[in-house]
């Protein structure tokens, strides 16, 4: 049996086979798009993914006039469904006018 793709940071979980998602041990219960969103995006720390690359890799379509609408809606409630209290932090940043990426907030020492 091949091991979990597993990624802890802070208080967030992942694991992509279980296609689970937690906060502070909390399961988040995402719709299928907003996990697949999220996937990419956590698999790929970092890096930054543009609208047209987020339509085409999670839904396999191409770009279109409503195409950034549904992105922005669906990147919003996984935001808002992580964000159990105020010191979670945002994982998902925006790239203004670009797309959105994740990244891991630096810890103050």
């Amino acid at each position: 049996m091949l091991p979990l793709t597993e990624i802890r940071e802070g208080d967030l979980y992942f694991c992509l086979e279980e296609r689970t998602v937690r906060v502070c041990g909390q399961e988040i219960e995402l719709t299928a798009k907003e996990f697949d969103i999220f996937a990419l995006l956590i698999l790929n720390p970092r890096r930054v993914f543009t609208y047209e690359m987020i339509m085409d890799i999670v839904w396999n379509e191409p770009y279109n006039a409503y195409s950034r609408k549904t992105i922005i809606n669906h990147i919003s409630n996984i935001r808002r469904k992580l964000k159990l209290h105020s010191e979670i932090p945002d994982y998902i940043k925006s790239v203004y006018g670009v797309g959105y990426k994740f990244d891991i907030p630096h810890t103050k020492e």
